[in-house]
């Protein structure tokens, strides 16, 4: 396996949030929510006579993209004719570009984290980035018969293609995941692989350490979630390798991916690019992009991930890491900074969401860009996090009151009064628990101070239990220590 590489370049097919079709005011809609066809028109209908007109909005959003991804921006692009039947796009033929598209020659940097090894920064080169019309929806219903919906039919697609410079399928989730998170910084698209509004493709080829060129290339279509990108791009590179090492070859193909069975399938054998006969598309005139428009399109970049996490870091004084597991997600980021401004201190918020908080949706099964539709508002949670930086609560207890804001919504005030939670930090009290403590673990006690240190977590954890887990745990810690120091 070390004597071959894997060369992979991604295509992502991004459906834009506009609110009409690529070339009609037919609206867009939730095309697994909706009614099948009750968002079409002449035009996604192709119906004879019809004429397909520019989605500005679409163009800006392409422009968004392209500057995010430190794209040159050509002062001309076209639209053109993909003459390739598609079975749910009625015109029999698709509205695309070709030779002058939106955007080209950008770059993105990420950050890889293998199972085995270090983490690493690369940066991945951008081909290009053009805009077409997406397809309807085929629905496969056995007996050889289908049912088509065109409610997807015409809506504004960016399709971002990278150069053949990831080399591993963690590159190709790294690559897919920062991506994803700036197209929904942006604003441009939801990313919500599931409902296939955001598609990546890989093309994958492997290359012997004596090759000096490309081997054939494969495709692997519709892969719903990153983490079966991530899958099959391991199964395919796997396969290609065995192919090429038993004397057969590898064939250019379009795959699918069976995740029930975790294999690929050849769907059909790859059509070249020459017989797709693009040509320029008479209806539509050439786009002028002026320098003017682009400076404007740039001025309304919002905050993106990366400069978000130097901020984080910067302002709040998180680690590299912290900042990167907040900033990766909006949604999170947003709960963060909502925390912050309700009053929390940056660091304890970080490490309560990241901590407390993921630890919790973990064990719910929800997704962490779930976290803006939990019931513990920002404020909420702000809350906790001062009762535990003035001592109220201990980090056990605050865990307990946190499992009860997620089920109940309830304000954390209200459960420590009403369940009796708050920290004890009366040494008293604490010191009255650690004598019993000590006299009914009287042999535990010799082995300690013979030298088994580790059990002072044992003695520790029987003090917290007799206090019944609310005691200040830094006080017990100085007092236990002073009464076993005594007994020496």
């Amino acid at each position: 396996m070390s004597d071959w590489k894997p060369i992979i370049g991604l295509e992502i097919h991004a459906e834009l949030l506009t609110q009409s079709k690529m070339f009609s005011a037919c609206p867009v809609v939730d095309s697994v929510e909706a009614a099948p066809n009750t968002a079409v028109d002449p035009v996604s209908l192709g119906l004879p006579g019809t004429l397909p007109v520019i989605n500005q909005q679409a163009i800006e959003f392409g422009l968004m993209v392209g500057l995010a991804l430190h794209c040159d921006i050509p002062p001309v692009n076209q639209f053109a004719r993909k003459n390739y039947f598609y079975p749910d796009l009625p015109k029999g033929y698709q509205i695309s570009q070709y030779e002058r598209p939106l955007a080209v020659n950008g770059w993105l940097d990420i950050e890889v984290t293998p199972e085995n090894g270090d983490a690493y920064t690369k940066r991945i080169r951008i081909r290009r980035a053009h805009l077409e019309e997406d397809t309807g929806k085929l629905t496969h219903i056995g007996g050889g018969s289908s049912l088509v919906d065109y409610n997807r039919a015409g809506v504004p697609l960016l399709e971002i293609v990278t150069e053949p410079d990831i080399n591993s399928a963690a590159e190709a989730e790294a690559f897919a995941r920062t991506l994803r998170a700036i197209l929904v910084y942006l604003g441009v698209n939801n990313g919500d692989m599931s409902k296939g509004v955001l598609r990546v493709e890989p093309n994958i080829s492997v290359m012997h350490k004596d090759d000096t060129e490309f081997r054939t290339r494969t495709e692997i279509k519709n892969l719903n979630s990153i983490r079966n990108l991530y899958r099959a791009t391991l199964v395919e590179i796997d396969r290609q390798i065995k192919l090429w090492t038993s004397g057969d070859s590898v064939k250019q193909a379009t795959l699918g991916w069976d995740e029930a069975r975790q294999r690929v399938v050849i769907q059909r054998y790859k059509e070249r690019a020459d017989e797709y006969r693009y040509f320029p598309e008479p209806d539509l005139p050439i786009v002028e992009i002026s320098r003017e428009w682009v400076e404007a399109v740039r001025a309304r970049l919002p905050e993106l991930p990366d400069a978000k996490r130097q901020r984080f870091i910067e302002t709040f004084g998180l680690s590299d890491y912290d900042a990167r597991q907040l900033v990766a997600e909006q949604a999170i980021a947003h709960y963060y900074e909502a925390v912050l401004a309700a009053g929390a201190n940056p660091k304890s918020a970080a490490n309560w969401i990241l901590g407390g908080l993921f630890t919790l949706m973990n064990e719910q099964g929800a997704e962490r860009e779930a976290i803006e539709h939990t019931h513990i508002s920002a404020a909420q949670f702000a809350e906790l996090v001062k009762l535990v930086d003035a001592g109220t609560l201990n980090k056990g207890t605050a865990q307990t009151v946190l499992a009860e804001m997620w089920a109940t919504g309830s304000d954390p005030a209200q459960i420590v009064a009403a369940k009796g939670l708050a920290q004890v930090s009366d040494e008293s009290a604490i010191r009255e628990a650690i004598t019993t403590v000590l006299a009914d673990n009287a042999r535990m006690v010799q082995d300690y101070l013979s030298g088994k240190d580790k059990l002072f977590g044992a003695l520790m954890g029987q003090v917290m239990k007799a206090m019944g887990g609310k005691a200040n745990a830094q006080v017990v810690t100085e007092l236990l220590r002073q009464q076993l120091d005594a007994r020496r």
